[in-house]
């Protein structure tokens, strides 16, 4: 089963996405979906309102999740290009609900950042309460993938040891199009990749991840009781645009595609935004 958010001209509806049309649910969003106990039922049961799959306004899929959690240095591919070891542990830290935008929204890029990178990302929605996890209740607690970019201001990044200064700038991050529940998306590894103007820049699979999604769950619930809607992106792989040489930062008016195999793709136009109250 396919999920997603959509804009409507009443507000936000959560959808099932079937082949020709997307059947509204009920609620109001995606979070608000999977808060109920039989969501998995209740969504494949929906006969609501429709609306063609062919243009639909993706909004974020989860608009307003309690959490946004990221694993950072979590592909090997990636962690050995960064001149890092692999990590005993998951590297975590947080991103905040205004950060995110929808599979084909404008991505803002900050006239105060320079060095603004791109990061493709396999991300997991969690689909019930879950505190301190075993193997079976962290795969059980999985609603879903999608696919996120963890669109990272370097620079920013960079000035302290801590990530989320560099992470979290508004309307940044895209999150969607869609959310696919794991009985849709075959095992082994997932190809993922992302290209700026129709030139690749990261290629990899999913294989390549230190801690899998059900490592995660289990570690992340062992800290705090992870909730419906909950969002968590897993890492980006090799090809990053700072570990280039020169170095490959995102531009006004560069198309930035982000696609997982058997997900689909974000596709996201970066566009520079002044910041509040300066001249124009």
């Amino acid at each position: 089963m396919r999920l997603a958010t959509i804009r409507t001209a009443v507000g936000t509806r959560a959808v099932r996405v079937d082949a020709d049309a997307a059947v509204e649910t009920g609620e109001a969003d995606l979070r608000a979906l999977l808060s109920r106990g039989d969501w998995a039922a209740h969504a494949a049961a929906a006969a609501g309102p429709t609306h063609p799959v062919e243009g639909l306004d993706y909004a974020p899929l989860v608009p307003s999740p309690e959490k946004i959690i990221c694993v950072g240095l979590n592909y090997r591919d990636h962690v050995l290009e960064m001149g890092n070891q692999l990590p005993e542990y998951p590297t975590v830290f947080a991103k905040f609900a205004p950060a995110l935008v929808g599979a084909y929204d404008d991505i803002e890029l900050p006239t105060i950042s320079t060095a603004v990178d791109y990061e493709a990302e396999l991300t997991l929605v969690i689909g019930r309460p879950v505190r301190d996890a075993d193997d079976a209740a962290a795969a059980a607690a999985i609603a879903g993938y999608t696919i996120l970019n963890d669109v990272s201001m370097r620079d920013f990044q960079n000035r302290t040891k801590q990530f989320l200064q560099g992470k979290t700038f508004e309307h940044s991050t895209p999150l969607g199009p869609v959310l696919v529940t794991p009985d849709e998306l075959p095992e082994g590894g997932w190809a993922i990749s992302s290209s700026l103007d129709g030139e690749v820049m990261q290629d990899s699979t999913t294989d390549q991840l230190v801690f899998g999604a059900v490592e995660l769950v289990k570690y992340l619930s062992a800290i705090l009781t992870l909730n419906p809607g909950d969002v968590i992106a897993t890492g980006t792989p090799g090809g990053v645009g700072h570990a280039r040489k020169p170095p490959r930062y995102l531009t006004d008016g560069t198309e930035l595609v982000t696609s997982i195999t058997g997900i689909g793709e974000c596709r996201n136009t970066c566009r520079l935004k002044a910041r509040a109250g300066s001249a124009t």
